[in-house]
Order: structure tokens, then C-alpha cells, then sequence
């Protein structure tokens, strides 16, 4: 699986908590900051599960 269709589903993923967490009147700041971690999370297991790895 390639990594641009990693990140898409994960931003849609963040997007939909975010907008759950709107609607339940979550404030904004605790928002942002679980939208970066899961966001940091995103990349890591992105990285881990798409990159190739080395013949040695």
C-alpha cells in the first residue's frame, strides 16, 4: 500500500474525531491537540507499514 493513500484514509480518519469532538462540545484546544497526536501517529504507522525493506 502506498503512502499517500495511508495519509488520505488517516486525515479522514482525524477529521471525523475532530468533528465528533466538535459536536460534543469538546473545547478547541483539547481538539488541536488530540488532532496532532493522532495526526503524529498517523505518520509514524504510515512510515512503518509502507516503507521497503532492505535486501541485506
Amino acid at each position: 500500500m502506498s503512502f499517500g493513500i495511508y495519509a488520505v484514509g488517516y486525515l479522514i480518519l482525524v477529521a471525523g474525531v475532530a468533528y465528533l469532538a466538535h459536536l460534543m462540545h469538546i473545547p478547541m484546544h483539547y481538539i488541536i491537540a488530540i488532532s496532532v497526536i493522532m495526526l503524529g501517529v498517523g505518520v509514524v504507522t504510515g512510515v512503518q507499514s509502507t516503507r521497503q525493506r532492505d535486501p541485506n
